[in-house]
């Protein structure tokens, strides 16, 4: 038994220890916190230390971020979870499967416009009122007159 405590898990870690073990910058860890995704403490030396379990949190943040999921998104269904804790594999088949129908209409729709630009480039109009991937069967008259589109 006296090797147990010379193999003894870490439960804290500092700043640049998470950043090391998670291959997030310091900065992106600081991003996090400040929206809310995950938590540290303040020793009596007032430096940041996080719990082992944040790891796991950041790893299902950037699965996630991966997928194409808004930070937003993600945000909320973290904040689901009681006193923050670490997703569970039974928290992320919820959550995935919550995400998954988003994921499955943005494919949709990113197929159908890959579809489109061919003929969009290769048309050459230009054209407000007919462009079926600016303006599809000229939905904007619908809104009536002035500029419509800001983006």
């Amino acid at each position: 038994m006296a090797s147990q405590g010379k193999h003894r898990i870490r439960q804290e870690f500092s700043v640049g220890e998470v950043a090391s073990r998670s291959g997030v910058a310091i900065s992106t860890l600081h991003f996090y916190e400040g929206k809310g995704l995950i938590r540290s403490w303040r020793n009596q030396a007032n430096h940041r230390r996080y719990y082992r379990d944040v790891l796991r949190r950041i790893a299902v943040i950037k699965v996630a971020q991966r997928a194409g999921i808004p930070l937003a998104t993600i945000r909320e269904a973290l904040a689901e979870l009681p006193d923050q804790r670490t997703p569970t594999a039974e928290d992320w088949k919820r959550l995935s499967s919550r995400w998954k129908a988003e994921l499955d209409t943005r494919i949709t729709k990113l197929t159908e416009l890959r579809d489109q630009l061919g003929g969009c480039i290769g048309c050459g109009c230009l054209s407000m009122e007919d462009c079926p991937l600016r303006n599809p069967w000229d939905e904007l008259s619908e809104r009536g007159a002035g500029p419509q589109l800001l983006d």
